[in-house]
């Protein structure tokens, strides 16, 4: 047990400073020891998931030795065995995942201390330097120890404030997705809602004098977790860091693709299409095409009129896509949503103000602002109306109407956005790509651009005889034709869209062709953070076709 990397690390956490480490997942003791000389805080070896061994955990453990780094084991589960045999090779501490209740934290404190205060047993190992130290180390152990609860269900909500109350508990980190996969966002990190209820609790245990820890997904999210109060930061895990940097440069020679779940490269993908698929994705709703004008309409606000087009009303899950008309001058007063939201305009001249940041958009530019973010939007001409498309990661969306109580900043035209905030899009100069034969497609925002967003989507251009190959997704998706005519087909069944949208329920095996002579545009949406798509044999598109048997 390093007494002196605590020690530190506690000095640092009561003066209310940040403390930054690793998460280490891979095997080779040199991503901790690269680590550690760079001079992190703590690095937490994952024995939870991933491949490690004893032997593995113990090489990590070993880096740390004569180091101001505090290195702790995330165990599997709450488990005594795997609580002493984590401390007994001389780790300062253990994470433990799953905590839900104040009972079980109790339990694992008392498994990481010696009796009297608990009910570890002594070993001959590392930490008593194989028996030569027993009196020293047990002397200092039981106040030194760390144990660490990863709070990740949203059944631990209702017991933080007990946890607050249990001696021996100082620290508490936060597992976005496992709370969003129990909150019925399974997939996603920060699914609807989650983000604004992990902050609770964070608030619960400030105000207890606890301190709390979560990994940040990137720079930008390191400095708003920061902010937000946090002070055991993750800097990512060792995986996520090296794909960072491989896909960045990757990037740089346009060679940058998503990794599909079967590993499968791409190209390879191309020729090997599944002809079943699991039983687990097959529909349960049908699609639907909604022309332009015959969506529910309503007023949001004076001279600002909704037309849903995806949502609820067909059944959509987790997703909402509509045109928002506004009339000459009018205004969308400032408000907040508990979901992200997407904001490209169609027709017309506007501004959109995320929390005093002020954007002027011009045609197709698109603003994509996280859960949380105080913004408005306002027409700026006084004689023609102002159209733009909407996406809103939310089947049944509402608001909360608030002050712009921020300073006005007008935003240069080349900006991006704000660091852990928004992302903004400009259409002239968006990178394309090709997703089919003589298609030009922009990525406009998904978990990798936006942290945290619990939709993606963006912008595909179908030169003529553009189209994708059969495809099914393990989400809802919305496709609205802005510009020209598309032929969609969805298992056999075809729809000639013009200005129309399509609904394509999750599991629905469907493609998209352009068989005229003109050009075609389309703003496309998933109900999923991430733009994966499972490519199927072309039988499957059909009415014979069967990917379920």
């Amino acid at each position: 047990m390093n007494t002196h990397a605590i020690r530190v690390l506690r000095e640092k956490l009561q003066k209310d400073e940040p403390v930054y480490g690793l998460w280490v997942t891979l095997e080779s003791p040199s991503i901790t020891e690269m680590a550690v000389a760079l001079g992190v805080d703590w690095v937490v070896i994952d024995a939870e998931h991933g491949h490690l061994d004893w032997k593995d955990i113990v090489a990590h453990v070993r880096t740390t030795v004569r180091s101001s780094t505090v290195v702790l084991v995330r165990i599997a589960e709450l488990n005594g065995g795997l609580i002493k045999r984590a401390l007994d090779i001389g780790s300062d501490g253990v994470v433990v995942p799953w905590i839900e209740t104040a009972d079980q934290l109790e339990e694992a404190i008392s498994y990481a201390r010696y009796p009297l205060e608990g009910v570890r047993g002594i070993g001959a190992e590392r930490a008593t330097c194989w028996g030569q130290s027993l009196v020293e180390h047990t002397a200092l152990a039981n106040e030194n120890v760390l144990v660490v609860p990863i709070l990740e269900t949203i059944q631990t909500m209702s017991q933080v404030s007990r946890m607050c109350q249990v001696e021996g508990a100082e620290l508490f980190f936060f597992g976005p997705a496992d709370f969003s996969s129990t909150a019925g966002a399974r997939g996603h990190w920060e699914g609807p809602g989650v983000a604004e209820k992990i902050l609770e609790m964070k608030d619960i245990l400030r105000q207890a004098g606890k301190k709390c820890g979560v990994i940040a997904t990137n720079p930008e999210n390191l400095v708003e977790r920061r902010r937000q109060g946090f002070q055991m930061i993750g800097l990512g895990t060792d995986t996520g860091l090296l794909l960072r940097s491989l896909k960045s440069t990757l990037d740089a020679v346009g060679r940058d693709r998503p990794i599909q779940a079967s590993l499968i490269p791409l190209e390879m993908e191309k020729t090997m299409p599944l002809t079943i698929l699991p039983g687990s994705m097959r529909p349960d709703r049908p699609e639907s095409m909604s022309p332009v004008g015959n969506g529910p309409k309503m007023e949001v606000a004076p001279g600002v009129s909704f037309e849903g087009l995806v949502g609820g009303h067909n059944k959509a899950r987790r997703l909402t896509t509509g045109l928002v008309t506004f009339a000459p001058g009018a205004v969308l007063p400032s408000h907040i949503h508990t979901f992200a939201e997407s904001i490209t305009l169609l027709h017309g001249s506007a501004t959109v103000e995320v929390e005093g940041r002020l954007y002027r958009l011009n045609k197709m530019d698109n603003i994509v602002i996280p859960t949380g973010r105080v913004h408005m939007a306002r027409n700026l001409s006084t004689t023609e109306n102002a159209v733009f498309h909407i996406a809103l990661a939310s089947d049944s969306p509402s608001r909360t109407l608030v002050d712009m109580n921020f300073p006005q900043t007008q935003m240069q035209a080349d900006a991006v956005g704000h660091p852990g905030a928004e992302r903004f899009n400009r259409f002239a100069t968006a990178k394309r790509f090709a997703a089919g034969p003589n298609t030009e497609f922009i990525d406009l925002f998904n978990s990798d651009l936006v942290p945290g967003i619990e939709m993606s989507g963006g912008y595909g251009l179908f030169h003529p005889t553009g189209r994708l190959p059969a495809h099914v997704h393990d989400f809802d998706e919305s496709i609205t034709i802005i510009s020209g005519q598309a032929t969609c087909m969805v298992e056999g069944r075809q729809y000639l869209m013009k200005e129309a949208t399509a609904f394509v329920p999750r599991g629905r095996v469907h493609y998209f062709i352009n068989d005229s002579l003109e050009t075609m545009e389309m703003l496309w949406v998933y109900a999923g953070p991430m733009p994966v798509r499972i490519v199927v044999d072309e039988l499957c598109a059909t009415v014979e076709g069967n990917p379920w048997q």
